[in-house]
């Protein structure tokens, strides 16, 4: 696995914790020259410090939130090594609370940090991609992107558009040898619950059991790589548990699914 992202220029984002941290590490240490994005400059140069070999690892400030940024931000990546290889789509937001209690302006901002800016990020390196005939598409979904449960109504929104969006890129870019790989992760320890968005106290400021219980950030990361050098369309990240199973059930029981969702509220 490390002779594959020996010198591949991997941009990451969401890069300054959890899964995106992880990456960078994992990344690193199989000889990847890394950019690293994210809100938190000073945790971006915690990550950087910590990466086997510092000296290949630019940092990159953005704000997914920002979208008139971005086309100037994958201008500013480009210029870091010459090229860019792998670039993995994986900061983003999550979200809690029912329906009839989110308000829209959290549906918009879970759509605008986890859709609409892996939109916006693409859409400007595409072209670097096609004129290289070479690179490679992360793309930081969820088992929420094939699935519904309570509670997740705005980031499964987004979650499903990603596939949407991605598995018609790959279509139309596979002429140009560019690929394009869904990540499903499952439950991962991470923060990501501290911070979800949310129209209530719930989820909010509060680790969540389903996820202090899920696979670890390095395990992750480990699966994630394999799933990018063997070029996988879709792959699931996470414990062999109720996540996959879900998925399976879904796919080929969707009405035994519907039955077992309303008792799937996150913890």
């Amino acid at each position: 696995m490390n002779n594959h992202f020996n010198n591949k220029v991997t941009w990451i984002t969401g890069a300054s914790s959890g899964i995106g941290e992880a990456l960078a590490y994992a990344m690193s240490a199989a000889g990847a020259k890394l950019i690293l994005s994210g809100r938190r400059m000073d945790e971006l140069e915690r990550v950087k410090q910590a990466c086997s070999d510092p000296g290949s690892v630019q940092l990159l400030p953005l704000d997914l939130a920002d979208a008139a940024s971005l086309e100037g931000k994958v201008a500013d990546a480009i210029i870091c090594f010459g090229h860019i290889d792998i670039m993995v789509h994986n900061g983003g937001v999550t979200q809690r609370g029912l329906v009839i209690e989110t308000g829209i302006e959290a549906h918009r901002r879970v759509m605008e940090v986890d859709y609409f800016s892996y939109v916006e990020l693409t859409r400007a390196l595409l072209p670097h991609f096609v004129a290289r005939r070479a690179g490679h598409f992360v793309v930081t979904s969820s088992v929420m992107g094939k699935i519904g449960t309570p509670m997740r109504s705005a980031y499964a929104a987004a979650k499903h558009a990603l596939h949407g969006f991605f598995d018609c890129l790959r279509a139309e870019v596979a002429a140009d040898n560019i690929k394009v790989t869904i990540l499903t992760p499952g439950y991962i320890r991470t923060n990501i619950s501290l911070f979800a968005v949310t129209n209530k106290p719930y989820g909010l400021n509060k680790p969540s059991e389903n996820i202090e219980n899920g696979l670890s950030a390095d395990r992750a990361a480990i699966q994630i790589m394999k799933a990018i050098r063997r070029g996988a369309f879709e792959a699931y990240i996470g414990k062999f548990s109720g996540e996959r199973f879900a998925i399976w059930v879904m796919r080929f029981a969707p009405g035994v699914f519907t039955r077992i969702a309303p008792k799937l509220v996150p913890k």
